[in-house]
């Protein structure tokens, strides 16, 4: 999926754990399968799961988001990873890694549970009690989606001249030429910052547990609102934002977001990764039809 991307397969990942991990020699080892771009993910007999970048990644970086991501699991309404230890790089692959505890559940399905009230209230909730964690004197740190609007205007013209024939550009364009002004919504909060439905496990039809937690910190106040295109139709969405309480600024600027994300993914996965691809596709459909933020 990435250029120079970093492979491993069970025997390597084996040797790495037994190494760096003496007690876990010899545990049984299973490759996940899903449709994630960071990782390969192994399960490590049934509690844990052990993550290997797909791109080089240094100790400190996992280590940073380790810290991260139990600051998240000790916020979340439901079950989130915990860390367990970072792991070092070896020359049969020079990166970093990491250990965490595993969370059980299927990853969130965009078409099957798109009229869920139910997915959309549990959403709502975890949302609202992020939010709730103090921000302190966190600052929001430039990386990614988040923070201005318009610094992302470069990388949408880059998407859609990539994108010609896969989706509708010209809506698009049309669609962010309205959505990148909307006005801060308000300070920063606390924020998971990548609420995609691989990230969010669901068990019975309610969310039972969220992924990659390790990007937890401050951000828009709209950006987990990207969830709301990214699984729903427009009455699941209504009711994430009346359970959110989102103003009319949060959900433009939340749609924003997800534009900017969704275009990302249907161009640059098309065949390396088909699942998000079309989630990207989907979620582009959802935001074009969607006559509450069309203007």
């Amino acid at each position: 999926m990435h250029d120079g991307q970093l492979n491993v397969g069970t025997e390597l990942a084996g040797e790495l754990i037994a190494r760096d991990f003496p007690s876990l020699a010899g545990a049984p080892l299973s490759q996940v399968d899903g449709a994630g771009t960071v990782n390969t993910v192994f399960r490590v007999g049934d509690d844990i799961a052990a993550r290997f970048p797909l791109e080089g990644t240094a100790a400190a970086v996992l280590e940073a988001e380790a810290r991260g991501l139990g600051q998240f699991a000790e916020a979340s309404t439901v079950a989130a990873p915990r860390p367990l230890g970072v792991g070092a790089g070896h020359q049969a692959y020079p990166s970093a890694w990491s250990l965490q505890t595993w969370v059980p559940g299927a990853v969130a399905d965009p078409a099957r549970f798109a009229a869920s009230a139910a997915l959309a209230d549990d959403l709502a909730e975890l949302i609202l009690a992020l939010r709730e964690v103090p921000v302190g004197d966190r600052v929001f740190d430039g990386r990614g989606r988040g923070g201005e609007l318009t610094d992302h205007d470069e990388w949408m013209v880059h998407c859609l001249s990539q994108s010609k024939g896969i989706v509708d550009t010209e809506g698009v364009t049309a669609l962010w030429s309205r959505l990148r002004g909307a006005p801060s919504a308000g300070p920063h909060v606390m924020s998971h910052r990548d609420l995609i439905p691989a990230n969010l496990l669901v068990s019975d039809g309610r969310l039972t547990g969220v992924l990659d937690g390790g990007g937890f910190g401050p951000a828009d106040r709209a950006l987990d609102l990207v969830a709301a295109w990214h699984l729903f139709d427009s009455p699941g969405r209504r009711r994430l934002r009346e359970a959110t309480g989102a103003t009319e600024t949060e959900w433009l600027r939340g749609a924003a977001w997800a534009l900017q994300q969704a275009m990302g993914l249907v161009w640059y996965y098309e065949t390396s990764n088909p699942t998000m691809a079309a989630l990207g596709r989907s979620t582009v459909s959802r935001l074009l039809s969607d006559q509450e933020i069309a203007g």
